[in-house]
């Protein structure tokens, strides 16, 4: 795959799962709402996907070291993959009751962000075990203080 290419799909999924997780289980723990976490992932699939979009764009123009085509590339990729990914927590929410999908979604984003580190850590020839249990253990922290964060919100606010 080319480097453009990969940039932007490996940020846009991990962006995706991390972001995309955050916002579901926090919105979740705060309003216990199947439509304000549909409109919450809604919301990150574009703006988010838009934002991550021309934040890689102006990384890559700032390097000085991409062809136009490439910048582009990676721009595009960043977007879809963001915007493809984030859209796929949404199906859960469609099949399951709210508690259970949020717990299918959480599986998901872990098994999403398990396989990619385990192809990047196959490709560098790395111990996969160490560089998925790095990216799994971050992602759950987010999920983790953004559960607090929504309790938080609903205790203080509702």
């Amino acid at each position: 795959m080319r480097h453009s290419l990969r940039t932007g799909f490996s940020f846009g999924l991990t962006s995706a799962v991390i972001t995309t997780l955050g916002l579901m289980v926090g919105l979740n723990s705060g309003t216990h709402s199947r439509f304000v976490v549909i409109g919450g992932i809604l919301t990150i699939a574009v703006a988010d996907a838009l934002s991550d979009a021309l934040g890689i764009h102006v990384s890559e123009e700032a390097e000085d070291r991409h062809t136009t085509r490439e910048i582009w590339e990676s721009t595009i990729a960043t977007f879809m993959s963001k915007f493809i990914f984030a859209l796929t927590f949404i199906i859960p929410l469609l099949f399951f009751t709210l508690p259970t999908a949020i717990l299918v979604n959480i599986i998901w984003g872990l098994l999403l962000l398990g396989i990619f580190s385990f192809q990047i850590a196959k490709e560098q020839r790395r111990n996969p075990w160490k560089i998925i249990a790095e990216h799994v253990i971050i992602a759950l922290a987010v999920v983790i203080i953004a559960h607090y964060v929504g309790v938080w919100i609903e205790k203080t606010f509702c």
